[in-house]
Order: structure tokens, then sequence, then C-alpha cells
């Protein structure tokens, strides 16, 4: 699914020319901050047994409790909207929502 998710959006970087590759610095940062906080919250909630991972759906590899699909859930969903967000404003033209002040 992850992949797929990476796949369906990847050619909006190519198409539209968001541009989001080349700030790959700004990308990173904004991906980083996302993701920190829901990673540490899994980790929590599958410590504190709110949730669990059905070892049958997930590959072996675990960090922190986590399988590596929970780690790369959130930065590849975050580079997924990153993406659409930014095609939207480029093929807009203009800024968008707080941004049209």
């Amino acid at each position: 699914m992850l992949v797929f998710i990476v796949g369906a959006s990847s050619w909006l970087e190519l198409l539209l020319r968001t541009r989001v590759l080349r700030r790959w610095r700004r990308l990173l940062l904004t991906l980083l901050l996302a993701s920190v906080p829901f990673v540490l919250w899994d980790v929590l909630a599958v410590h504190l047994g709110h949730w669990s991972f059905d070892p049958d759906a997930v590959l072996s590899l675990r960090l922190g409790g986590l399988p590596l699909e929970e780690w790369l859930f959130f930065p590849v969903v975050g580079f997924a909207a990153i993406l659409t967000l930014e095609a939207v404003r480029s093929v807009r033209g203009r800024p968008m929502g707080d941004e049209e002040s």
C-alpha cells in the first residue's frame, strides 16, 4: 500500500512541477516534525497494549515495537499530502486559504 501511495502521488512532482523534491531540506524537516509525534504515540500505545499489529499482516522487522510499515506510514502519507497540496497550488496558480491575505 505504501508503494502505491508513493506511485500514485509522485507523478505530481514531474507533471505539475510542484518542486517539492527540489526543496528537500524543507520536505525532510516537515516530515520529521509531523512524523515524530505520531510514531511516539504509536510506540506508547503498543507498549501500553492499546493496540497491536497482526504478525501475519506485517513484515517481521520491528523497531521499538512497531513494524517497519508503521514507521514508514507517516512520512509516506505526509509526502503524498505535501505533493497533493503543492499540486493544487500549482494548478490554481494563486495562494490558498490563509495565504490569500
